[in-house]
């Protein structure tokens, strides 16, 4: 069971989105959370003069839905941050931890690097900036307990301040139905439970390489209400195909990015089914995902039978 706890969050501009300072009781750090324009001002307190460890946070352009990030450690966090708001373009906004007592030194904040930079490479929830990664320093047993601790308490702030990446991925199983004969359309079947399909447009180069080849599909943003429902996917390739050509049984989904989309993993190889044509659906049916239900999208021959 996680243990409940209480940050306090300083808004030091007055700017909810501005400046903010960040702390808890009975804890060393502090966090500083800030965005680019507001460099000028950040610089001049006294906390970016210490030893800590920062990350840079943004997005590429040509992704918006995973964010980029640069995770870096400086003995004086001024320096290293001026000289990447001359040189680093990607990043908007940044958070940084520094110890109230000059508790860290070198060996802990090159450390604190090493660990979120393999988190950010094995969870896989961003872009990582970094060219180069740092070895391990070494630590001894006592060194590294009071430092996993000073981790485990920036890993639980940064949620709070909107940055996900270093949290592993927590995924919906999905459990399908076993699929019956197809029956009549104008009878629902005894185990009908409303929509159960997601249809997404899907435009050749990702059809072939995300729908089929690696066997998932994303980045969708599905409503709350609907996670739990879903079961399968079905892929309608745009112009010049327009038509529902396969589908898929979802075997999990999970978040992807920090923007409310996600992932849909399948469970074996997508499915051929007969063409389901765009045929008289209203101009501009598929330019967003619909939902269905599965046995309608087994009796259907149009885009309407499905949507309308």
């Amino acid at each position: 069971m996680s243990t409940p706890f209480t940050i306090r969050i300083f808004v030091a501009d007055g700017d909810p989105e501005g400046i903010r300072i960040i702390d808890r009781m009975n804890w060393t750090g502090t966090g500083i959370v800030f965005p680019r324009t507001k460099w000028d001002d950040i610089k001049q307190r006294a906390e970016m003069s210490n030893t800590g460890i920062y990350i840079l946070v943004g997005y590429q352009e040509n992704d918006s839905d995973l964010p980029r990030i640069y995770i870096g450690q400086s003995d004086g966090l001024k320096n290293r941050i001026e000289s990447h708001v001359k040189q680093k373009q990607f990043w908007d906004w940044a958070v940084c931890f520094v110890s109230n007592s000059n508790g860290l030194n070198r060996a802990h904040v090159t450390w604190l690097e090493y660990e979120l930079i393999q988190r950010a490479k094995q969870i896989k929830r961003c872009h990582l900036d970094n060219g180069n990664e740092p070895q391990e320093p070494s630590l001894s047993e006592a060194e590294k307990a009071d430092i996993q601790g000073f981790l485990n308490e920036m890993l639980q702030i940064l949620p709070l301040v909107g940055l996900r990446v270093f949290e592993p991925v927590k995924a919906i199983k999905v459990s399908a139905d076993v699929v019956p004969e197809k029956e009549s359309k104008n009878k629902p079947p005894s185990w009908y439970k409303g929509e159960d399909t997601i249809i997404v447009p899907a435009q050749k180069e990702g059809f072939e390489e995300s729908f089929l080849a690696e066997k998932c599909w994303y980045a969708i943003r599905i409503s709350s209400g609907m996670l739990e429902r879903i079961k399968y996917i079905a892929a309608y390739q745009t112009a010049p195909i327009s038509a529902i050509t396969h589908y898929a049984v979802v075997d999990s989904i999970e978040p992807y990015g920090d923007s409310g989309k996600y992932k849909l993993n399948f469970k074996g190889d997508p499915q051929e089914i007969p063409p389901v044509n765009f045929g008289d659906a209203p101009k501009g049916s598929m330019q967003g995902i619909r939902y269905t239900h599965f046995e309608k999208l087994q009796n259907a021959s149009k885009l309407s039978d499905l949507i309308l």
